[in-house]
């Protein structure tokens, strides 16, 4: 049971160890226990009070920060991404696959070429810092109803080109998120292509959540019926090696 107690004790050990980023905390079973309990509770609040479909807020050109800070990976540095950026990701490809009626793949041509949605958004990092951004990119909703997603699909694995500690990166989120008008495939930052530090050519922004779960680098979207058998099941890579949430909500 999540006791009132258990709530507020999960967010003041959570909030504190998630932003010293101590990993003896994270690793600590008490802990990891006390941040599940309170994941849940915020998921449940904000899926049952919460409009998900509600706009994060939106800011002014005036508004952007001086820089926009990279975080994670800054350069994914593998040969084939090297290749690839080497060439404009002339040859980059984004590929649906899964539980879509059409699978399918586009260029990165291909995805500037559909209707576009531009953004002025807040990105909140879990570290404790916050830059504003203008973000230009499909809605994700498009690229969605283009593959055509079967009955039985639940959740979009964002896989990455890039490596941490050996590992793939990917991330993932529900369809209530992914159909959100905000989520977008962006491939522009500040009316620049992307650099590579901050994703290029393509990264997620779903603006109702906190920042970890804005993959980078992304090639693929797998749609499937469970978590369970991406990674260690957890649902993203922070969430396998250090026992973030899955659902960030903000």
């Amino acid at each position: 049971m999540i006791t009132r107690r258990k709530l507020i004790t999960g967010a003041a050990i959570g909030a504190g160890g998630l932003l010293s980023g101590c990993d003896a905390l994270n690793r600590n079973p008490l802990f990891q226990d006390i941040l599940a309990s309170a994941e849940t509770a915020n998921f449940v609040v904000q899926r049952t009070l919460g409009d998900r479909m509600e706009l994060a807020s939106e800011y002014r050109m005036a508004d952007l920060s001086p820089t926009f800070r990279a975080n994670g990976t800054r350069d994914p540095a593998s040969p084939e991404y090297d290749a690839s950026a080497a060439q404009g990701f002339a040859d980059w490809r984004l590929r649906l696959t899964g539980l879509f009626r059409k699978p399918q793949q586009f260029s990165l041509a291909a995805v500037q070429s559909l209707p576009q949605r531009t953004q002025i958004t807040r990105h909140d990092c879990v570290e404790g810092w916050s830059a504003i951004g203008q973000w230009t990119g499909v809605p994700l909703k498009i690229l969605l109803d283009l593959g055509q997603l079967q009955d039985k699909a639940r959740f979009l694995v964002f896989h990455c080109a890039d490596r941490l500690g050996g590992r793939p990166y990917y991330e993932s989120i529900d369809l209530l998120d992914g159909f959100h008008p905000q989520t977008i495939l962006a491939h522009r930052l500040n009316g620049s292509p992307l650099p590579v530090a901050n994703g290029a050519p393509l990264r997620l922004r779903v603006e109702r959540q906190l920042g970890y779960k804005h993959a980078k680098y992304v090639t693929g979207i797998e749609a499937v019926a469970s978590l369970a058998g991406i990674g260690e099941g957890k649902g993203g890579y922070w969430q396998d090696v250090a026992g973030y949430a899955w659902y960030a909500g903000i």
